[in-house]
């Protein structure tokens, strides 16, 4: 049994250097890989972490911007129509009075006209009674000669 424990004595003062061997590289990767990999790790993710907030936060602002167009752009619209529709008021307006206008025109050159034709239809009246004893004699003279002729 004494040749076990010193077998085991020879193994474990073998296994001395090799297991510090090994702690100074389990230091050594902590101190030189880990830590750094780590720290390069939680700054690669915080600014992934950031990118995906400032990505949240543009994509909100877009909305709200995209909403605030539509609004404007709807606003918009609104005015075009209320100045379209007051355009059409206005040249329906100076329409109506152009119409008014001419219709007054029209109304006035007809008032002239129908005076006109009574002012000659009186003259012809006046014409036709006046030449009328003369028409009526030159009638009688043109009957009675042909009667007297006839009697004689």
């Amino acid at each position: 049994m004494d040749e076990i424990i010193q077998q085991i004595e020879a193994l474990l003062l073998g296994a001395v250097p090799t297991a510090l061997l090994f702690i100074v590289l389990v230091l050594a990767y902590q101190f030189l890989l880990q830590g750094p990999l780590t720290r390069v790790l939680r700054e690669r993710r915080a600014r992934t972490q950031g990118a995906v907030e400032d990505a949240e936060k543009a994509i909100a602002t877009a909305e709200t911007k995209a909403t605030e167009y539509a609004e404007r752009l709807h606003q918009a619209r609104v005015e075009v129509y209320k100045l379209r529709e007051e355009r059409v008021k206005q040249w329906s307006s100076e329409r109506d009075s152009v119409l008014d206008a001419a219709r007054q025109a029209a109304l006035k050159k007809v008032t002239e006209a129908v005076a006109q034709i009574e002012n000659e239809v009186a003259e012809a009246r006046k014409s036709i009674q006046a030449a009328a004893p003369e028409l009526a004699a030159q009638v009688v003279r043109a009957i009675l000669p042909q009667t007297a002729g006839g009697i004689r």
